[in-house]
């Protein structure tokens, strides 16, 4: 076991109005169109003394380029992953032992044309769709698909 702490963390599982979720495709892995772990919903690290809600709608802006989003629910857990031996040489990984995190589900009150993948000068994603929330475990890398598997769970009253 790791001496290394968890990153905070937070997550957003973002609907639309027909109950389908958000998932982006990971600019670094560009040829994942239909392989696991391409696709991920937007997360990100939580600033010291940050309002987990505030984070998660801060997050939305910087990865997906909107703030069209209400919050809906609060998963009433912290989830954590660890990362894989295979991440061990990435920065993040060396001060971390992987991700703590805290997820929402949110209501998306925009249209399409307000996601911006482009918002961020450098994007983590290069491209997005709606997906049914029973997809996401396998849209998942192995590390996260239990955390996705559990969203998925806790989240299905939104669902489509």
């Amino acid at each position: 076991m790791s001496p290394l702490p968890y990153r905070a963390n937070v997550g957003a599982v973002l609907f639309n109005q027909a109950g389908r979720v958000l998932v982006a495709r990971r600019a670094d892995m560009p040829n994942a169109e239909g392989a696991a772990g391409g696709w991920q919903l937007p997360q990100g690290g939580v600033d010291p003394g940050e309002d987990l809600r505030r984070a998660v709608l801060r997050e939305l802006a910087e990865e997906v380029g909107t703030t069209r989003a209400e919050i809906l629910e609060e998963h009433p857990d912290w989830l954590s992953y660890d990362f894989p031996p295979e991440l061990q040489a990435m920065r993040i990984a060396q001060k971390y032992r992987g991700q703590r995190q805290k997820w929402f589900a949110l209501r998306f009150t925009g249209t399409d044309a307000d996601i911006r993948l482009d918002a961020d000068p450098h994007p983590e994603f290069d491209a997005w769709r709606w997906a049914a929330l029973a997809e996401l475990p396998g849209l998942a890398v192995s590390f996260k698909r239990d955390i996705y598997a559990e969203l998925a769970r806790a989240f299905a009253r939104y669902a489509g």
